[in-house]
């Protein structure tokens, strides 16, 4: 007993010290961006500020309008969550329903669209959406995260529907239920970690995306905040008070919502591995 204590003390005390070294740049960067001018420059490495103040975060909304691409990262993510969600269930239900053979040829070749690193497909991406005429937009934004989304989410939902009895749905056909009643009332709960996977997969991937949204857009108003981080660093003089408040307001709401459905993730990824 006494080693199993000592073992299990020194483990949380390892663990405790290389959290606290992950998490130390970002509690720094929350606690620079609440400090004043004077001291952001005089003391800059001071970790917590003397006189806190929300200059910077009034600065960073109102005048340099950070609050618009903020929403415009929202939208994006969102939307492309939830298209994500629809077309991956949607797909994968009726891979493992009714084209089996057809699927694991299906989800092979879903898998290789990864084995291409995105900056490869750039110029091929921007010419596309610039042909139909979707650049500078959301829109285009919206299906380029997509394509990128999609084939994943496909892939990972198949291992979860694979999981659902057959039996249950037998049971709700015999009970009168169409097939459309099937798959929303008894398929879709059973594989609720696997929605939950892939909206988190999701969002997060599309909040945080630079290459494509630097590419394909190029006006100020539809920015998303990855893009319009990257462009504070182009002013003449780089102001650190107001790179750390923005860099605060891209950071904290995937880490939010990932801190709110972390044992959601976990436990979604564990039994999508299955089979």
């Amino acid at each position: 007993m006494k080693r199993r204590w000592l073992g299990n003390s020194v483990s949380y005390i390892y663990l405790t010290i290389l959290a606290a070294v992950a998490t130390f740049p970002l509690l720094w960067i929350i606690s620079s961006s609440f400090k004043s001018p004077g001291e952001m420059v005089g003391s800059p490495l001071s970790f917590f500020p003397k006189e806190p103040t929300l200059l910077y975060y009034d600065r960073v909304l109102n005048v340099l309008n950070f609050d618009v691409n903020i929403v415009n990262s929202i939208i994006v993510a969102l939307s492309a969550t939830f298209i994500s969600i629809v077309i991956s269930a949607l797909a994968a239900y009726g891979i493992v329903r009714f084209f089996p053979r057809v699927g694991k040829v299906m989800t092979r070749v879903l898998i290789t669209t990864y084995l291409f690193p995105p900056i490869l497909l750039a110029i091929p991406y921007s010419i596309l959406i610039t042909k139909v005429q979707l650049a500078n937009s959301l829109v285009g934004l919206v299906i380029t995260y997509l394509s990128f989304s999609i084939p994943y989410a496909v892939w990972l939902m198949i291992g979860f529907f694979r999981t659902v009895p057959l039996e249950i749905e037998e049971a709700a056909r015999v009970d009168g239920a169409n097939k459309l009643m099937v798959f929303y009332r008894i398929a879709l709960p059973v594989v609720a970690p696997g929605i939950v996977a892939v909206a988190v997969y999701t969002f997060i991937n599309a909040w945080n995306e630079f290459l494509f949204s630097l590419i394909l857009i190029n006006s100020t108003g539809k920015m998303p905040v990855s893009v319009a981080l990257y462009s504070l660093t182009g002013a003449e003089i780089l102001d650190w008070g107001e790179m750390m408040a923005a860099s605060v307001l891209v950071i904290l709401p995937s880490v939010i919502f990932f801190l709110i459905i972390q044992n959601k993730i976990a436990g979604g990824l564990t039994q999508g591995s299955v089979k």
